[in-house]
């Protein structure tokens, strides 16, 4: 196994945990824990970007800005369900997020989709249905929040794709806390809801820790291989999902629900492989002239 593979089931598995952490916290609002994440994580990032003296706020402002207000309506929506709805349900309608990060760049990328992709955009909208029609632990409404959360980050996707060249990693990163602080931290305010013991305060300062994890091992990877080498690994996640919640939350799910699952992964997976080959022949055209 290459270390950039072996960095990619790393940031996996911290992702896994940390849905697991809030899963484990349904008392505290998820505007609360949000508030929490981008404590620990903000501060982290300010520590490396003083320490490799970067500039903190960028250059590109405005898509910035966006990056962030997008990843936190993203992640409001999507610990939302995570505390409300099974947990492997959560996770896989939230990986809706490839098939509308492609969809939404042709509108702000002005990149291309074909007819190809919008049929695997469909088939991922049959299994999130096939879920839900068959599993009564889900309700519509959060069906349709799990949705939107999958949207914002296919927005916040976008920006990030957006600010690729022109911004430093951590700079991308650090603008997320930047508007989630201010934001989060106004709404918890009136809302507030202490953390009880010390097994809620260690849960939440986990939750930081493998928030971070998450971002660091995934960067390494990116760094190592190329992204559609490592992009499917992802998708381990559903597994992580399905184990640890039949193990900590006594979670079982129908043969309908797991052909759901199935659909789903299938849609995403085929889409960014039909991707991948079109950038490569993309590639290849530029070359020859």
């Amino acid at each position: 196994m290459s270390s950039g593979i072996r960095y990619m089931v790393y940031s996996t598995l911290c992702y896994a945990l940390l849905n697991v952490c809030v899963k484990f916290l349904p008392n505290i609002p998820s505007a609360e824990l949000i508030f929490f994440r981008s404590l620990i994580s903000g501060s982290i990032c300010l520590f490396y970007l003083w320490r490799f003296n970067i500039p903190v706020f960028g250059k590109n402002k405005p898509v910035l800005v966006a990056r962030g207000i997008f990843g936190v309506l993203a992640l409001l929506l999507y610990f939302s369900t995570l505390q409300e709805i099974p947990l492997a349900s959560a996770v896989t309608i939230q990986y809706l997020s490839p098939i509308f990060t492609t969809a939404l760049a042709t509108v702000f990328l002005n990149e291309k989709t074909t007819p190809k992709q919008w049929a695997f955009f469909m088939l991922s909208l049959m299994g999130v249905f096939l879920i839900k029609g068959w599993d009564e632990r889900i309700p519509f409404e959060y069906l349709l929040i799990g949705i939107g959360g999958a949207v914002f980050s296919g927005l916040a996707y976008n920006a990030v794709r957006k600010l690729n060249t022109s911004e430093h990693a951590l700079v991308i990163i650090l603008y997320f806390p930047l508007v989630a602080i201010p934001v989060t931290g106004m709404y918890s305010i009136m809302h507030w809801v202490w953390p009880v013991g010390w097994q809620e305060w260690a849960l939440v300062l986990a939750m930081g820790l493998f928030t971070q994890g998450g971002q660091v091992y995934m960067t390494k990877a990116i760094q190592q291989e190329e992204l559609a080498d490592i992009t499917y690994i992802n998708y381990l996640g559903v597994f992580y999902a399905l184990g640890l919640g039949y193990f900590f939350f006594d979670e079982t799910y129908g043969l309908w629900s797991f052909a759901g699952m199935t659909l789903v992964m299938l849609g995403v997976v085929l889409n960014l492989r039909f991707s991948h080959k079109k950038r490569k022949r993309k590639k290849a055209l530029e070359a020859q002239n």
